[in-house]
């Protein structure tokens, strides 16, 4: 049975072998259901798929977050700016926000892990400079109440004077 993956906007796709240039193998996602399909996912890979519902496959990352602190961000997101269509993502230390404008994702907020004994957060917002598309440190500190200062900024001008 290939492996197969239903994504987000409910869309299947099937996992593929190919081989580089060096004769390599090299795998991708497709909604191909012919060709050189795989029944595995190989060791040490995972499936990912990113905020707008492209699926890769990834070399598996070590999980740094927990599913509680993924949680605590999600759970901010619906009392604090509950009206705004975003999503969560995690992707090595961050905790990343991405926020919905004409049917794409752009990242709004990360939350980076910067003690792992404390559990203490930095928190930092995208900014859309033209050519200097950068992250801003704003703040650090405990990550419900970085969650609860800076989400319900999301979708207001206010979010664009957080320096």
């Amino acid at each position: 049975m290939p492996v197969t993956h239903v994504n987000r906007k409910r869309q299947t796709y099937f996992l593929h072998e190919g081989r580089t240039k060096t004769g390599k193998p090299k795998y991708f996602f497709s909604k191909d259901s012919e060709g050189s399909l795989l029944d595995a996912v190989p060791d040490g890979y995972e499936i990912y798929e990113n905020p707008n519902a492209q699926v890769f496959l990834r070399k598996a990352m070590p999980e740094i977050i927990t599913t509680e602190e993924v949680v605590a961000v999600q759970i901010g997101l619906r009392k604090f700016a509950p009206s705004q269509n975003c999503i969560v993502g995690t992707k090595g230390e961050h905790i990343e926000v991405f926020q919905a404008e004409g049917g794409h994702y752009h990242k709004m907020l990360r939350f980076t892990l910067t003690d792992e004994t404390t559990r203490q957060f930095s928190v930092d917002r995208w900014c859309f400079r033209g050519s200097i598309d950068d992250w801003f440190f704003l703040d650090c500190g405990e990550l419900r109440k970085l969650v609860e200062k800076y989400c319900r900024h999301l979708g207001k001008e206010s979010f664009f004077e957080l320096m």
